[in-house]
């Protein structure tokens, strides 16, 4: 067994995803299972080099976790030809030139989402990425989600017949910030800083939609800032200017209608902090980010509207759990892994900068939409 080095710079590991999911649950899991095995005789051994602003938060998880190498240097990274790939969970507005910058040097890049903060630099950077010859790839995690996982085994088996429609459930009430901290950053509510519910999420639904139902054709959205101030990290008030919630209606390749619901200004009575309910015409299933629940046809209760007496039917008892029959890891370990084996193993990976510029397209045509007042088309992106 040969084991080959992998150096990876982290850049924006002092955030919490890109701290919690990326370095600690994927980089550092890999390291702890003994690497990732390639199938071939190679065991690829990720080494990552801390970068950041703040050295000194760099130090501090370097230290806790047994590490050696941390920079607030970018171009000195970047330059370094010892490093391999770049991978980035920064604040939005700084990612697209620090993409931009590690393309140029020749470096693989896996980066969060969005790529830029709009359509031009997403196609930019995967034109660029193109043109350089090397790998790229955008995290879309919620397809690693056990609860999506089962229920595109219900789609891939025509469980659903014809899909007829979409409802989406995404959010939480997060804290002003005043009596209470906020358990998001900040920077997240204001506008000038990249923030905003519609470019955080919409990325998302983009992704969900596409890879289980059909590319989205269309989008029609009302962007809203429903907590108008809030207070920062130091306890210091600021005005939200960034929507902290979004309504989207999406129509989709094929004729369905999705209709979801983000929104950072809403508190919680469903199982999971998002959950789909898709409807066909041979069957129902609702799937959270474990959980999945189907109801076929066959089995489809016959409820009758009568508001004089209480309902006599215990309606979420008539759902079948759809079961897990396998294990499933963390879903950014696992896409970790596609993208490894795909810089170094060749293997397949269709989740790359093109397919993140979808995203950023369609949040950018639903703040539009939003503007506007009107149904707006998406048409299809393309290098």
């Amino acid at each position: 067994m040969t084991r080959k080095t992998v150096r990876i710079a982290m850049n924006g590991v002092t955030g919490r995803m890109g701290y919690r999911q990326h370095l600690v649950r994927s980089i550092l899991a890999l390291r702890e299972q003994g690497g990732l095995d390639l199938g071939d005789g190679t065991v690829l051994w990720p080494e990552p080099i801390l970068l950041g602003r703040r050295e000194h938060a760099l130090r501090e998880i370097a230290g806790r976790h047994g590490l050696t190498e941390v920079s607030t240097d970018l171009d000195a990274v970047l330059a370094d030809p010892s490093v391999d790939i770049y991978f980035d969970s920064q604040v939005t507005s700084a990612r697209e030139e620090a993409l931009g910058k590690a393309i140029a040097a020749g470096k693989h890049v896996y980066t969060e989402k969005p790529t830029a903060t709009g359509l031009d630099g997403a196609l930019a950077l995967a034109r660029l990425a193109h043109a350089r010859g090397v790998r790229h790839g955008v995290v879309q995690d919620k397809l690693f989600l056990p609860g999506l996982r089962k229920l595109k085994r219900l789609v891939d088996g025509g469980f659903f017949g014809r899909v007829l429609s979409v409802r989406g459930e995404f959010g939480y009430w997060v804290f002003e910030g005043d009596w209470q901290p906020a358990q998001r950053p900040s920077w997240n509510y204001r506008a000038e800083d990249g923030g905003g519910i519609v470019v955080d999420m919409f990325p998302h639904w983009e992704y969900v939609l596409h890879e289980l139902f059909g590319r989205v054709r269309s989008v029609q959205a009302l962007a809203t800032t429903h907590i108008p101030q809030r207070w920062d990290e130091q306890g210091k008030p600021y005005d939200a200017t960034a929507d902290d919630a979004a309504y989207g209606v999406f129509e989709l390749e094929g004729g369905a209608v999705a209709q979801i619901n983000s929104s950072w200004a809403v508190r919680v009575h469903r199982d999971e902090l998002v959950e789909f309910q898709v409807d066909g015409t041979e069957g129902s299933a609702v799937a959270g980010l474990r959980t999945c629940r189907a109801q076929h046809r066959s089995a489809t209760p016959k409820p009758v509207w009568n508001p004089d007496i209480p309902a006599t039917e215990v309606f979420r008892d008539q759902w079948q759990e759809v079961p897990d029959n396998t294990g499933f890891d963390n879903g950014f370990k696992a896409q970790w892994e596609l993208f490894l084996k795909h810089v170094y193993a060749d293997a397949p990976y269709r989740w790359d900068l093109l397919a993140g510029a979808r995203g950023v397209q369609l949040a950018e045509l639903g703040l539009k939409s939003s503007a506007e007042g009107r149904r707006i088309e998406v048409p299809e992106v393309s290098l």
